[in-house]
This record gives C-alpha cells, structure tokens and sequence, in this order.
C-alpha cells in the first residue's frame, strides 16, 4: 500500500487553503489512536508552564510540532523532513500563529544531527523508513540535552500491514530489538509498550483500512455514511486500547532518555 500519493494531496490542499490545516490536524486526531498516544507521553513528561524545545524529525506535515507550539506558549520547534515541501508550506503558517518559534531543515537522518540541543526528540513512525537506523538514532542522541528524551512510534513486527507498504525498509521492529538498538545508541529506556492491540487495531481497520480500500475503488462518496455508522465504536476501541496494557500490538511506542 502506498500512502504518499495521498498524503501529498492533502499537503496540497492545505498548502493553498492555509484554514484547512486545523481541520486536518483534528481529523488525525480522531483517526489516528497513534496520535493520541503520542500526545499523552508529550504532556506526561513537560508540564503545562514548561519550555522546551522539541526535535521533530521526519516531521511530515508537523502536526506535532504544532501540538508542541499551541499548548507550550514558550516552546520552540526544529523539524526535518526530505519532503522540504511540508516543512516550508507549515512554516508559512507559522509566521502568522507562531512567529519565530518554527524552523526547519531537508534532511537526511542516517547522516544529520542539528547544531543546537534539544529537550525531546520525535521520530514518529520513521525509522521504519531509514537503511541505516542505528546512525539515526545516534544522531538523536547527539541532537539531545543531558537528560532529555527521545519519543518512538513504529510499526511492531506483528503489523501485517507493515510488510507491504512501499516506502518502508523492514517490515516493522521486533520490541527487544529496537530496544537493544537504542542502548546501543547510549540511551536508557524509560519506557516501551505495544500499542494498537487487540482494540487499537481494529479500530484502525474500521476507521483507516476500510476507508482507503473504498477510494481506491473510487467508492469516497460512501465514506460520509460508513464513518456516521462506525466511529462511535471505533472511538470506543481507541479508548480501550489507550487504557489497557497490551500484551501485543501492531505499533510500538519507546520513551527514551539520553544518558549524561
């Protein structure tokens, strides 16, 4: 399955209609579990009158960093991506929410680190996409404070969908390996759990899966009345997953801190 060529529909959308880029973001937030385990970890570690600043690598369409700039009145964000498109469409935005608290970089994460340090980093369903992981995450490493942590999301090894989604280099990480990768690297794990179990998974299939199988059979006009019927239990899953400890799941979320 390949996800870019809609991704950069939507980047094309909001590019052009800079108000859609909040609708966006809040239409991931109900369709992504992913998203809601990601913001959870970000607001248990840095309190509501914190600064800091976070490294988003890989960034996308910088919902994160978004996230980070409108709830931490004093943070600032760096974001990289090889699509240099997203980052300049978002920092255009910025300039009118966010002035001079926003930067970027096109960047290769196997090879680059930024200049300045950092107080979290994020890789966000990203590694998954990089040859040489290990020199990624040793460039986390050296982007960071003493102290300071890196936030994971990647597809597990039990994530079927993984196997065969073009733009990715392994199939999904095994939680032992991207573990043992990390301290490698020098970090401390502080944390490390399955996400998308049982109910996170099948939530995405009812709220991702289903959906894009209906596009591409050029079905979208249906997709108005399937998400009326099915995201009240599809929101019930995302709940239930968020509150159990899962014994297994197709994603894996890793909190780890550098290591003075």
């Amino acid at each position: 399955m390949e996800y870019e060529p809609l991704k950069n529909r939507l980047e094309n959308y909001v590019s052009l209609f800079p108000m859609l880029r909040k609708v966006l973001y809040a239409g991931l937030d109900r369709l992504l579990l992913r998203q809601r385990y990601i913001k959870r970890e970000i607001k248990a570690l840095f309190p509501p009158e914190k600064q800091f600043g976070v490294y988003d690598a890989g960034a996308g369409f910088c919902q994160y960093s978004d996230f980070v700039l409108a709830n931490w009145p004093d943070s600032h964000a760096f974001a990289t991506d090889l699509k240099t498109a997203y980052l300049a469409s978002y920092a255009c935005y910025t300039d009118s929410y966010y002035p001079g608290r926003f930067s970027y970089k096109g960047a290769d994460l196997s090879i680059y680190h930024p200049l300045k340090k950092y107080d979290l980093a994020l890789a966000i369903d990203i590694l998954e996409h990089i040859e040489d992981d290990l020199a990624a995450l040793k460039n986390f490493y050296a982007a960071l404070k003493p102290d300071a942590y890196l936030l994971i999301s990647t597809p597990s090894d039990r994530d079927e969908a993984a196997r065969f989604t073009a733009e990715h280099v392994r199939p999904g990480y095994g939680k032992q390996e991207l573990e043992d990768k990390l301290r490698l690297a020098g970090f401390s794990i502080q944390k490390s759990i399955y996400t998308y179990g049982v109910f996170g998974s099948l939530a995405w299939k009812l709220l991702m899966k289903k959906p894009l199988q209906m596009l591409a059979k050029k079905q979208g006009w249906l997709l108005p009345p399937y998400y009326l019927f099915v995201y009240p239990l599809a929101e019930m899953l995302m709940q239930l997953d968020l509150r159990v400890k899962n014994s297994s799941g197709t994603g894996l979320l890793v909190i780890a801190k550098k290591i003075r």
